[in-house]
């Protein structure tokens, strides 16, 4: 992953960055982080100025970070993909603010389930969730929040004969298929 800027605790990513919205001292629930994903979205002098695009990976830079939330802006191109991954503890929400994602979700004998989240749409879930998010059109940008703050991530293969298997990563390795 390609990033113009990670951030201690605490840190906004410049100091003329309106602040966020006041935030509860304790974790977000995926109520809460959806609502704040649909909050920044809404505030492009927030995050346009670290949109950025590569072919060769996913270009993402954080926004905001302290003890119980983690958000991020991704660019996305339709190369980009996550492969399977889980975020280990954390809850998330995502906010698309251009173009499209394709979310999936492993369904084990059946084909996975596929869902077009196009711009302007948001979507939240629990630390239960394992999914994988590709870049479906050209130029997209998302907005995402995890409360706690992403540490571990799980990163799973499904092999040919639907065997699913999870390493543990950190939350600052790229996420790409393990499969590939």
């Amino acid at each position: 992953m390609s990033s113009d800027a990670v951030l201690a605790e605490g840190d906004s990513c410049s100091p003329e960055l309106p602040e966020l919205p006041e935030l509860p001292a304790r974790a977000l629930d995926k109520r809460e982080l959806r609502g704040l994903v649909d909050d920044l979205a809404g505030r492009p002098e927030v995050w346009r100025k670290h949109v950025a695009f590569s072919a060769d990976e996913r270009h993402y830079a954080s926004l905001y970070r302290d003890e119980y939330v983690d958000v991020w802006l991704l660019c996305w191109t339709p190369e980009n993909d996550t492969g399977w991954h889980d975020h280990d503890v954390s809850s998330g929400a995502v906010h698309v603010v251009a173009g499209e994602l394709e979310e999936c979700n492993p369904r084990i004998g059946g084909e996975h389930v596929r869902v077009r989240v196009g711009e302007g749409t948001s979507f939240s879930f629990g630390p239960e969730h394992i999914h994988r998010l590709v870049g479906s059109a050209t130029s997209s940008v998302s907005i995402h929040a995890y409360s706690p703050p992403l540490w571990r991530l799980g990163q799973y293969s499904i092999s040919d004969d639907g065997v699913m298997r999870r390493v543990s990563v950190s939350y600052a390795d790229e996420l790409r298929p393990l499969d590939a």
